[in-house]
């Protein structure tokens, strides 16, 4: 049931550097973890062509849809209003199979399906190369033990969301670490839950399953700081019947939040109580010993070419980001129950040559009391979230951005399955 929606519209001629401008959390963590600079080559342009080249015989229609939805731009100079309306806004329905991208299974690594561009860069980049190795790696772990802070620095480059409250990963993020003699293609996932709560909680945990299917080595997180537990749900949730047939490594992160020797402790528990291939003590928010979680998992990896271009960090498409960078701004900004409430989908992204590129964003809530939340007092609580998810999302892009956010009220969502799938949590991510 669609109660409502409120709008507000963000454009400033300010280039922002992510800085944290939250009440609620005075920290910003991508401050607190080093990661190398983007590429000088967008990362994204090599999936964006193959998304182009997929869906050229949509684009006339698509194209008729789009000048039917959009609504006019007003005042982009203007940091803008909060505002209410009372209809519903028609949608553009990406339904077509062409315009989702799976991730339930490893791309062909057949020559003869890349294009010409992925063949020149098979040549130049020393993937052809009868030592080099390549292959998915799955990391699971509990809510809040550091998985995406560890893929984060492994990639070298924030692509998984960083927040201290638990279960801020909903999707499988997909992250490419390359060299000239590897690639490793890691899969984030969402912390390992045992009570579900919500169809979400559910189709979560079916992506966590469904990443370790398909991964050629598995990591498990931990956290050194808390008394060790016994971890078979995490086994068992994402590993199951692999576990006698995948590599697997369980990493005692956050190793400097205790005592040198406690974490010998912490290591001997482990060995003894859980079935693990090796165990590795890591810092991943200061990077201290992920250089050994990465030996340890090219020595697993098969040998093989790479499955993408070396020069590209992910294969998600930049909408998803962008959705993702919104939903930590709300993580970082909202409290208690407000954040998991929250689903955050790129209605339209139009590229435009003399102005600055128009981001349309929705907040889907299940309660009207939480979009009243959002939205703040005369708009102010959005007016922030929309500022510092403007200054984040141009500092990813690299340009300027006209962020436009709507917050609506969508009854339940979380136990909608057939929104849970459009909204991509069935495995498959819209490209365009």
């Amino acid at each position: 049931m669609e109660l409502g929606l409120a709008t507000f519209s963000c454009s400033a001629s300010v280039r922002g550097i992510c800085v944290s401008l939250f009440l609620s959390s005075p920290r910003l963590l991508l401050g607190e973890t080093s990661f190398c600079s983007l590429s000088p080559r967008n990362p994204f342009q090599a999936s964006a062509a193959r998304a182009r080249r997929r869906l050229s015989s949509l684009e006339g229609k698509l194209g008729t849809v789009l000048s039917k939805s959009r609504r006019p731009i007003e005042d982009e100079d203007d940091e803008g209003m909060a505002k209410v309306a009372g209809e519903e806004e028609e949608q553009l329905p990406f339904n077509s199979s062409s315009s989702l991208l799976s991730l339930t299974g490893k791309p062909d690594r057949s020559l003869a399906l890349l294009d010409d561009y992925e063949l020149d860069a098979l040549d130049s980049d020393g993937s052809s190369s009868p030592s080099h190795r390549s292959g998915y790696v799955a990391v699971l772990g509990k809510p809040n033990v550091g998985k995406s802070t560890l893929s984060n620095q492994m990639i070298g480059q924030k692509l998984s969301i960083v927040t201290d409250k638990p279960q801020t990963t909903r999707h499988r993020i997909l992250g490419i670490c390359s060299d000239t003699d590897y690639q490793i293609i890691l899969y984030d996932t969402p912390g390992v839950i045992e009570k579900k709560m919500h169809k979400l909680d559910s189709m979560m945990m079916k992506n966590v399953r469904t990443a370790a299917i398909n991964a050629d080595c598995v990591l498990v997180v931990v956290d050194a700081s808390k008394v060790p537990k016994k971890i078979d749900e995490i086994f068992e949730e994402g590993v199951g019947a692999l576990k006698d047939k995948v590599p697997i490594l369980v990493v005692l992160n956050k190793k400097d939040l205790i005592k040198p020797g406690e974490i010998a402790k912490r290591l001997e528990w482990y060995e003894k109580f859980t079935f693990a291939d090796d165990i590795i003590p890591v810092s991943a928010k200061y990077g201290h010993g992920v250089d050994d979680v990465k030996d340890w998992i090219l020595s697993k990896l098969p040998l093989g070419p790479a499955y993408y271009p070396k020069d590209i960090a992910s294969e998600h498409p930049e909408r998803f980001f962008i959705a993702e960078i919104v939903r930590e701004k709300i993580f970082m900004q909202y409290r208690n129950e407000v954040p998991y409430a929250c689903q955050v989908n790129v209605v339209s992204y139009t590229s435009r040559p003399n102005a600055k590129d128009f981001i349309q964003v929705e907040i889907v809530v299940e309660k009207n009391s939480q979009k009243i939340i959002l939205i703040g007092k005369d708009g102010k609580a959005l007016k922030i979230l929309a500022t510092a998810s403007r200054l984040d999302i141009e500092d990813f892009l690299l340009k300027k951005v006209y962020l436009e956010v709507e917050v609506k009220v969508k009854e339940n969502w979380r136990q909608d399955e057939g929104l849970l799938k459009n909204y991509g949590y069935d495995g498959q991510i819209r490209v365009i």
